[in-house]
């Protein structure tokens, strides 16, 4: 039986954390017209969720204009929760932003009502993350904090102690993903996601081994605590990630009874 998360979070009648790992599509777009062909193509595809990199966009600093794509794309994929990102250059980010300005993108598109949760990294600074947590509260949007290592998979302790740390600093859901480079760096990753869920870490957990070698962590990883995997629909996000109904096809062999 899968592990649960010991608390839930519930986005427009989605569970996370529950009984079953959820699966996730991004969106990469660089153009308002790509953008709304993928949100109708992928939300055909009824994903759990659907995630829009905004760091990908090529007018992502025109905070207007983002408002505006956010309407558009709400209509696109109807109630399919939305996650917003727009990821910092140095963990795996498009393109470089002024924190003032992802800041301020960040918090328009938490006010907007059209997102569901946002994702920003650990590594911003501290009034950094406590605006955002602010902010996703008081629009009851909720909030990813994710940690990502394209270079190498650090040790057991480190990744438990970094998705403790999302929890402390206010987290509704905890994300980490890491670089792989043999089996036995998949093996620690699983380890550790196993060993969070069953000790300190109570809110849903997010987790995956990046690569070739991590695929199995993006396919069996709700097994040993991970409540969202990422799949790719028309575009991957980060290096290992499935088409959606290969990623359907295996993990219904794992978790339907």
């Amino acid at each position: 039986m899968r592990q649960q998360s010991r608390i839930q979070v519930t986005v427009r009648g989605v569970e996370i954390g529950g009984p079953r790992p959820l699966i996730c599509l991004p969106m990469m777009a660089e153009s308002r017209i790509e953008l709304s062909k993928q949100a109708k193509e992928l939300a055909a595809m009824q994903p759990d969720l659907l995630e829009w990199r905004a760091d990908a966009y090529s007018r992502v600093l025109d905070v207007e204009e983002i408002l505006s794509a956010l309407g558009d794309l709400r209509q696109a994929i109807g109630g399919i929760p939305l996650i917003f990102t727009c990821r910092i250059d140095r963990e795996g980010g498009v393109r470089h932003i002024s924190q003032e300005v992802r800041l301020a993108l960040i918090e328009v598109a938490i006010a907007s009502g059209n997102i569901d949760l946002v994702d920003i990294e650990l590594c911003n600074e501290g009034e950094f993350v406590a605006s955002v947590r602010r902010n996703a509260t008081a629009y009851n949007c909720k909030l990813i904090l994710s940690h990502h290592n394209f270079q190498e998979t650090p040790g057991e302790t480190f990744i438990v102690g970094k998705l403790l740390e999302a929890q402390t600093a206010g987290a509704d859901i905890a994300k980490l993903a890491v670089m792989p480079k043999d089996y036995t760096d998949v093996l620690t990753l699983l380890t550790a996601t196993n060993n969070a869920r069953n000790g300190v870490v109570a809110i849903p957990l997010v987790t995956m081994s990046m690569g070739w070698e991590g695929r199995i962590s993006r396919m069996a990883g709700g097994l040993f605590g991970s409540d969202i995997t990422f799949a790719s629909g028309s575009q991957a996000s980060a290096p290992g990630q499935m088409q959606i109904d290969a990623l359907r096809t295996g993990m219904a062999l794992l978790f339907q009874p």
